[in-house]
């Protein structure tokens, strides 16, 4: 008798554990039983995936979804359906909000608001301030949270951690890998004099190189004395990638695709306000080091700090203009346009955005499309020609810095837990993105 299954994906060529060859995945009860020749089984639900490329689902390390507080910027719905329209099946949400997500029941509180309304599956970031390092420790260990996030350089709120000694408290307090935005605030205050009113080629010079190579050094030195791992968000430098290269024991490292593909001063020159962030995107030679970081195996990640503001923010005249972009729903087609142009192989891809985050934060089920994980796929065609729109995105912003950009390779469909969110840029009657579990704060039972 014929073996049958909620959901199989049929004749994609799939990229896993495996390497890459046709194969047909089969589900059931959200999970997968089997990857190879289906042909003679049966489904509920059968997804022909002929002449598309079946992925791990992907994972975004790296979100800010502004819920609560800054909701006409974003919030959990709409920045969840902006990632599975991308093909992006699950979502580390950042602390920054209003109020910050600096308490137990803050973190609570973002876990109910999504309960029904995010499209994928999530975790969020417990903030750390000077104030709340007792704390830390119970958030950490909450189901649905992904660990602590540090901000050394300027946040909003209390969320700022600046000094050695209030760093040190921190680390003393938590237990799993932190992430950590590095860039030294008392050099960026001696710098803000250098802006340029409405001039942003003065981003990167105003927030340089050396504030991140500075504050990383210091970074490595605190945590290798207290013996803690650490996760060093959104590199931008060369030098970085070098120093980072020498503390792969304790560190391990993230970038983006803006900072993969935009340079400076051209980016700021032609986007004006829409290209900035933090840390800035930097020149080419920044680009480079970033691109032999991921090569030789320096990076781990690539999460798309997703950070939207709405064009009337954007369009005040610099520094008044806030610092951030979308970047969730563009997230795999930049990364596969990069694969279809020979910078990235499509397995460096999947490593990058399914196993690194597994193996980084301890992603319990997801990560690798493998019998008994959890059936998060993403399908996508690697010769679809695409080209990047304003008027598609799904951010409340309604913008992308990649607006006109033709690209290579494109999400077809996104599957959570077996079950298909998207296809061809429509999505399912109804969310049903749950938290995602962690190997370290397992609940017992």
């Amino acid at each position: 008798m014929a073996e049958t299954y909620d959901l199989i994906v049929r004749g994609g060529e799939v990229v896993n554990h495996q390497g890459r060859g046709r194969a047909d995945v089969g589900v059931r009860d959200g999970k997968i039983v089997f990857v190879g020749d289906l042909s003679q089984a049966s489904a509920g639900e059968v997804f022909d995936a002929t002449g598309l490329t079946v992925l791990p689902g992907v994972i975004d390390t790296q979100v800010h979804f502004r819920e609560p507080g800054l909701e006409w910027k974003e919030d959990l719905e709409s920045g969840s359906r902006g990632a599975v329209l991308g093909g992006v099946t699950a979502v580390f949400e950042m602390p920054n909000t209003n109020p910050g997500t600096t308490d137990p029941d803050a973190l609570q509180d973002k876990l109910d608001r999504a309960l029904n309304r995010m499209w994928c599956d999530h975790a969020f970031y417990a903030g750390a301030t000077e104030a709340n390092p007792k704390v830390l420790a119970e958030m950490e260990r909450m189901p649905g949270c992904c660990g602590v996030k540090i901000f050394m350089g300027a946040s909003t709120g209390s969320l700022l951690v600046s000094e050695d000694a209030g760093l040190a408290e921190v680390l003393r307090h938590i237990n799993r890998r932190v992430a950590v935005h590095s860039e030294d605030e008392n050099r960026l205050k001696s710098l803000k004099g250098l802006a340029r009113e409405g001039d942003w080629t003065s981003h990167p010079e105003v927030r340089d190189a050396e504030a991140a190579i500075l504050c990383t050094q210091r970074l490595l030195r605190l945590a290798r004395a207290a013996g803690k791992r650490i996760h060093v968000l959104h590199i931008t430098t060369a030098e970085e990638i070098d120093l980072l290269a020498q503390h792969k024991d304790i560190a391990t490292v993230e970038t983006t695709p803006q900072h993969l593909t935009l340079t400076s001063p051209d980016c700021y020159e032609r986007l004006k306000g829409l290209a900035q962030m933090n840390p800035p995107i930097r020149e080419a030679r920044h680009r480079d080091g970033l691109w032999a970081g991921v090569q030789q195996g320096v990076v781990d990640v690539i999460g798309s700090d997703h950070a939207p503001h709405t064009l009337e923010e954007k369009a005040k005249p610099y520094p008044a203009s806030p610092s951030g972009m979308p970047g969730v729903q563009t997230l795999v087609p930049i990364l596969l346009n990069h694969v279809a142009e020979g910078r990235l192989t499509l397995e460096r891809f999947v490593d990058l955005t399914s196993a690194g985050a597994q193996r980084v934060f301890g992603l319990a089920g997801k990560g690798r499309m493998a019998r008994g994980y959890d059936a998060d796929l993403t399908i996508v065609d690697l010769k679809a020609k695409r080209t990047i729109r304003h008027a598609d995105q799904a951010n409340k912003a309604g913008w992308t810095p990649f607006d006109g950009m033709e690209v290579t390779g494109w999400p077809m469909a996104t599957i959570v837990r077996g079950k298909v969110v998207m296809r061809d840029g429509e999505l399912a009657e109804a969310a049903h993105g749950r938290p995602c579990r962690f190997v370290e704060t397992l609940e017992r039972g």
